[in-house]
């Protein structure tokens, strides 16, 4: 039987450097599992590989389908984009396993819909003075840099990953990124011994 293995945590941690590892590293045998967006594609992405891009028809399939996990709506200058979670056909939980990036929220509707014996949760921790102090140094290379944004960003993070949502979402195993390889190695242990490797 395959597993998810879902990293979580607030921004500025580390998780899609670590994501992107575990995906590298080929005794993992990991899958990516490719969340959908109702948002237009951008220079340099391939569908199917940063997101599966869809409009709200396919949306309203994917839903009438009974295959619709979680979704969520984010107002735009540009209208509403929509991010969510679907069962596709392209995943196969009884054959392999899988890793994904998402929030606590998806998380936990991930953990609804297969099951908590399936869903691994990787949480990924950092202290919040070097966990901001991160987020404005890579705010800070940008072009345009966007500080208010990034302020919302870490004040939102500290009530969505609140102590009381953690313990509600049944997280117990911390993986604190003080070091990333030290991080890595860790979380690359941990993913074996749940997987019986």
């Amino acid at each position: 039987m395959g597993k998810l293995f879902y990293v979580i945590g607030k921004s500025s941690t580390g998780k899609d450097t670590i994501f992107k590892s575990l995906m590298e590293n080929q005794e993992l045998q990991l899958k990516p599992f490719v969340m959908y967006t109702t948002r237009p594609m951008r220079a340099g992405e391939t569908p199917g590989v940063e997101y599966h891009f869809t409009d709200e028809d396919g949306l309203k399939e994917i839903e009438q389908a009974g295959k619709l996990i979680e979704v969520r709506a984010y107002q735009t200058i540009h209208g509403v984009w929509k991010y969510f979670t679907a069962d596709s056909e392209a995943v196969d939980l009884e054959g392999s396993s899988y890793a994904m990036i998402g929030v606590l929220d998806s998380y936990q509707a991930a953990r609804e819909y297969y099951g908590a014996e399936r869903v691994v949760p990787i949480y990924i921790e950092v202290e919040d003075g070097e966990r901001l102090q991160r987020a404005l140094d890579r705010e800070r290379a940008q072009e345009a840099p966007k500080y208010a944004e990034l302020c919302r960003r870490f004040l939102t993070d500290s009530e969505d990953f609140s102590e009381e949502n953690i313990l509600r979402a049944g997280i117990e195993r911390r993986f604190v990124n003080k070091d990333l390889q030290e991080c890595i190695q860790e979380v690359t242990a941990y993913i074996q011994e749940q997987a019986g490797k």
